[in-house]
This record gives C-alpha cells, structure tokens and sequence, in this order.
C-alpha cells in the first residue's frame, strides 16, 4: 500500500515539475557550467540530452544539466586511464600531487560562500550548516589527504629464501590502484566528493565521478577549482546523469579497476552483484544505517537530549549516521521523551537561506513521499505520535519535525532507514536487554552511549556491532578518524589512514644479492 501511494505520489510530482517556473535564487547564485567534465573540459554530452535540477525549498527548476549516456562513460574512462598511465599524474612526485590538493584545499575556503549557496540552492540544506560545516569540513578534508600524499610507502621486510640463504632483499611498494569509479549521494555532496577524491589523489589514482541527479551543481563548481588548483586533464572527471544511464555503465566498465560508492544498502548490493561481471574489481561501500543511541539514566540528561536532538534531525534527518533508534532507561525516560517533544517543536524548519533557519527541506519529492509514507506507517501500526508528522507550507519539500514514541522494536520505524526528521524512542531496564536489542537490525553504521559510568559505556562499545560508537557525544566526525559500517551498512572505511588502504595495492619486490 505505502509503495504504491508513494508511486502515485512520485509521478504525479514529476509531471506537475515539467512545467514549473524559474528558481528565483539561481539569480543570486553563480551557477557552474552545466555539462560533463571530461579531461579538463566541459563537454556536451554525446546525446546532447539533459535533466532538471529543482529547489526543494521552492519546486522552481533551477537549472538543466548534461546527462551522461555509457558513451560519456567510455570517454571519461579512456581520460582517465591515459592520465593514469601516460599523463603527467602517475610520474609527479608526491609532494607536488600533495600541492595541488593543498590549493584546491584553499581554493575552497576562498569559495566558501559560494559553495554553501550552491549547496543549499540544490540539496534544501541550511545555510548554517553549509557555510559552518559542510565547507570547511571539506577544505579540512583535503587538506589531511595533502597531508598524507608524500609518505605512503611500503617497508623493508627481512626473509629468507631456498634453504635458508639470506642472500635477499625484499621490499613492498604501495601503489595506486589505477582508475576509480566513485559514486557519490545527494545528502552531503561536497563533503562526500571529498571523501572519495581525497584519498584517491593522494595516492596517485584518476577517477570517474558520478554525483547524486538529485544534486549535481556543487560537484560541477569543483571540478573548475580541480582545473585552477592544477590538476592535470584526465585526473578527475564528472559525469552528471541517472543512476541507469550513467552509474550502471561505470560500476560495469572493464577498464575500471575499482569502484566507491555511498548510498542506500539497496543499490550498494546491486552494485556489489554488477561490479564484476566484466572484471574483478575491488568494491569499498558505505551503505545505510539505522543506528542505536542509548541513553542510561545516569547520563548527563541535558547533554545527552540535545546529542540525541542534532544527532537525529541534522540535515533535515537525512544521514546515514543518524540516531535513529533512541533506547532510553525507564527510569530516564519520561524526562527524555519531554524534553525532546519541546526541541523538536523549539525547531526552526524555513527557508534554508534564512541564518535563522535550522532546518530546510528534504532533497526531492520522492523524499518527501516515502518519509511521509513512513510516519503514516508509525502511526498505523500504534506508536504514539507526540508532535510533528504534517507537512510546513503548501510549497517545498518541508516536514515538522517528528517525535515518535512508545516505538516497538518490530515497528517498520524502528526497523527500516527512514532518512528524514523522524525520532523513534523505546525504553529498556537493563544493560544486556538493550545490547541485543541495539543489534536486532541487519545495519552496523554508528552507534552511541550516554552514561557516566564507564564500565558501562565500554561494554556498549565493545558489544555492539557499529563501526562507530560514540560515548557521551554524537557525529563527531573528522578527516583523521575513520568512519564506515560493520553488516549491511557497508565494506571498507573511509577517511583517516584507513581510509588510502582502499586505493592502493600492495607490491613484493624480492632482489638476489648474489647477482
């Protein structure tokens, strides 16, 4: 039922957008150009075809963009592998790749403005959290990689050959892995562009990226800081398009050697599935969540409502790491679900360009209707909806920030990954009860603790399956600390040192001496 509501839903949206109006704000912000990147230059696309980019504050279309076909692929694939192979990326010296990453790090503190506009006109986001967050933790994002470009290297290992002779010498050598497919979402385009072209210019990969349909503008603006940074042709190209017509080419391509991806569990299976049917390549996934947050009673109650509050509806609910599974102490727990009904509804949702506004709309109509779909389900199926669940206005994707509780671990908004501003809490009376219960879900992504004992806070970090736990805090994130799921939430990890592992293989060297 929900499904096919939100078909009917989909569709009659999308043909209502065929004839909307001009965005009002593309006239305060700077557009970047709107076609593919492909060596260095902006391109049509071979079918000169194109797409719709809207305002979810406003539905008004913003701008049309290039969509990219599997010729556009192959032509992005064969820049990059000459880059990769002939250009001048592969025999620069470290520390001049880690120059170029270094200005474009500075390049985007410049543009920083900008950029958040850009980021807020087309993803909803903001303005507070694209200008004092997004950005910066982007320009700090390349700049760690820079960081890192000129001391990746293998290591001298002593051993033996035939018979015992030591008449050898070995040593390993890290090496790019070659030409990289990444694939990025539409929640935070920026900062995920960074997280996958960091690493892989470090260490001397080229790369064909894919940005969210949803979101495409950003990705464009970078690619001409990419071209005034210094980076050589062929090094990075952006294909904008469809998942079907561009994704689906490039995690298929034989000439791919590995492929990144972040996004829902469902594509990243498919994509597991399709990423070898022409050749082996290596697969990283950071996929969806659905996270616990656990709060004890002896926890310091007003840290840990506001945590559970930013750490739910940032980005209008719409993360991957988002506490959205809140188990809270019976004892604790009244206090809780008040405190957090009155923040929720203390919450400002409006025009995302307002500085005032902690809260703008979600990316896309489809959003919309499937976040919707899910609070008609949480109420249908009996937990007590205490604030929120309507829409705000009559234009633009906006939802009032939802308080569920009462919630049931079998309630489909308890279990499935709603990405939107909707809070689910449930009670628990003892430390192994909730333990198991925070590992009922096929997602590991993130997880976190709220206590003052920390005997407590370490048994919920060593028991619980996340590849993140937080304890006494949540979405502390940064370049240095690696971030990615355990389960269905995804393989592989992403930022930190952890994080090059994915882009480089390893070579033996073995030399007789003798010789």
């Amino acid at each position: 039922f929900v499904q096919t509501m939100l078909l009917s839903k989909t569709l009659s949206r999308a043909l209502g957008l065929l004839n909307a109006p001009l965005c009002r704000y593309s006239q305060q912000v700077r557009l970047p150009p709107t076609k593919l990147f492909i060596n260095n230059e902006f391109v049509d696309s071979e079918s000169r075809e194109t797409f719709p980019t809207f305002n979810p504050a406003t539905e008004e279309l913003i701008t049309n963009v290039a969509s990219a076909n599997s010729k556009d692929v192959d032509r992005a694939v064969d820049a990059a592998t000459e880059a990769f192979y002939n250009g001048p990326w592969g025999s620069m010296k470290a520390s001049d790749r880690a120059r170029v990453l270094y200005r474009l790090a500075d390049l985007v503190d410049a543009n920083r403005e900008e950029l958040a506009k850009l980021e807020v006109l087309d993803n909803g986001k903001t303005m507070f959290e694209a200008y004092n967050i997004d950005v910066p933790s982007v320009a700090h994002c390349y700049r760690y990689y820079a960081g890192w470009a000129d001391k990746i290297h293998g290591k001298v290992i002593p051993g033996e050959g035939p018979l015992g002779s030591k008449n050898y010498f070995c040593f390993t050598r890290h090496e790019p892995v070659g030409v990289v497919g990444q694939i990025i979402p539409w929640n935070f385009p920026l900062l995920m562009q960074a997280w996958k072209l960091g690493p892989a210019l470090a260490t001397g990969c080229t790369v064909v990226m894919k940005p969210a349909e949803q979101t495409p503008l950003s990705a464009l603006r970078i690619a001409e800081l990419l071209v005034e940074a210094g980076m050589p042709p062929g090094v990075v190209n952006i294909l904008t398009g469809y998942g079907e017509r561009a994704g689906e080419p490039l995690v298929v391509h034989p000439k791919v050697d590995k492929i990144a991806f972040t996004g829902s569990t469902e594509i990243g299976l498919k994509i597991m599935r399709m990423s070898s049917l022409n050749n082996l390549k290596r697969v990283t996934l950071e996929l969806g969540g659905k996270s616990p947050n656990i709060v004890f009673a002896d926890a310091d109650m007003e840290k840990a409502i506001q945590a559970a509050h930013i750490g739910l509806f940032l980005n209008q609910g719409q993360a991957c790491c988002a506490g959205s599974r809140i188990f809270v102490e019976s004892s604790a727990y009244d206090k809780f679900v008040e405190a957090s009904v009155e923040a929720a509804r203390k919450r400002t949702v409006g025009d995302p360009f307002d500085s005032k506004s902690r809260q703008g709309p979600q990316v896309s109509g489809e959003q919309f209707d499937k976040i919707m779909g899910y609070i008609d389900s949480g109420k249908r199926q009996g937990a007590k909806l205490l604030t929120g669940g309507s829409r705000v206005g009559k234009r633009g994707h906006f939802i009032e920030p939802t308080v569920f509780a009462d919630v049931q671990d079998n309630m489909t908004i308890f279990q499935e990954e709603i990405f939107g501003p909707v809070m689910s809490i449930t009670k628990f009376d003892s430390i192994s009860e909730v333990i198991k219960r925070a590992n009922d879900t096929k997602y590991g992504l993130a997880a976190a603790v709220f206590t003052k004992d920390l005997g407590k806070a370490h048994k919920i970090a060593n028991k619980v399956r996340a590849g993140t736990v937080w304890v006494n805090c949540y979405d502390v994130l940064d370049s240095a600390i690696p971030f990615g799921g355990f389960k269905q939430s995804g393989i592989g990890r992403e930022l930190g040192e952890y994080g090059l592992q994915n882009y480089l293989e390893i070579k033996t060297v073995t030399i007789n001496t003798d010789v």
